[in-house]
């Protein structure tokens, strides 16, 4: 089974949607998912289509709004933000949405998170694929630090239990936690992959899969064993690049290493 690779709009940022798009068709990456944000685009499902339609590119995911900086994009609302974020997947054939685990204020969308995720699932065919997350480090001095998360339950979404998740490898470095065994707690659940890479420090580094400390390879070589039936999304960060020839480098680098280990034939 050949397994897609995608890459996120969120990996050209700051540049628009359009951009990965464009990058994704020029690199022979199999689909992008989209990442619902501040950019203007990214929120219109119709230009999303004609940007797809234009260069070829398939919308594999679509991202929903639950980024700090995205809490009032569509609604102030996480469940109707949620609810267009399956109708976008729907309208743009792609059977994926990834979103976050609720924030911890957010009582009463934590509250009956699991039941809208079960029911959206139900009513549309798509995947909502709960993603794992990490917590915030604080100091609290003498060189000592505290956890504190940010999400309810937990940044783990197998402690609520899901049909589906995303597991993230930038997100389970900064967590420190062990990839292998929370993509085996996933188990058949694990219906998407967040590809990039991270060194275990506190901050979320989405580093080139290959340039951290994460078991990106020992991850796509299992993926490719167990005959994986989702899809892999390269969302590295290139925002320091210093032009669209090294952002295209850094990208063409992480499409070379999901092909190889994902069993695939590497392509120029």
């Amino acid at each position: 089974m050949t397994i897609p690779i995608g890459l996120s709009t969120a990996a050209v940022w700051p540049q628009p949607a359009g951009a990965a798009f464009e990058l994704a068709a020029e690199l022979g990456y199999d689909g992008v998912e989209t990442m619902i944000w501040i950019d203007p685009v990214s929120q219109d499902v119709r230009a999303l289509g004609r940007l797809s339609e234009k260069t070829g590119v398939p919308v594999l995911a679509v991202h929903a709004p639950c980024l700090l900086i995205t809490q009032r994009v569509w609604s102030p609302d996480p469940v109707v933000r949620l609810r267009r974020s399956v109708a976008a997947a729907r309208d743009l054939g792609a059977r994926t949405v990834v979103v976050h685990p609720p924030f911890r204020w957010q009582r009463a969308y934590a509250d009956g998170f699991a039941d809208l995720v079960a029911e959206l699932e139900d009513s549309s065919g798509v995947a909502v694929a709960v993603e794992n997350m990490f917590p915030v480090r604080r100091g609290v001095g003498r060189g000592r630090s505290v956890q504190v998360s940010a999400f309810r339950p937990s940044i783990d979404p197998t402690d609520v239990g899901h049909r589906n998740y995303t597991l993230d490898l930038s997100h389970t470095a900064a967590a420190g936690v062990d990839a292998l065994d929370l993509a085996r707690r996933m188990g058949d659940g694990l219906a998407h992959v967040h590809l990039a890479d991270g060194t275990g420090g506190p901050k979320d580094e989405h580093l080139v899969p290959g340039r951290g400390s994460q078991p990106c390879a020992r991850v796509c070589e299992d993926l490719a064993t167990a005959g994986f039936g989702g899809q892999v999304v390269l969302e590295v960060n290139t925002r320091r690049a210093r032009s669209r020839d090294e952002r295209a480098e850094m990208l063409a680098q992480s499409l070379v290493f999901a092909r190889l280990h994902l069993d695939r034939p590497v392509t120029w």
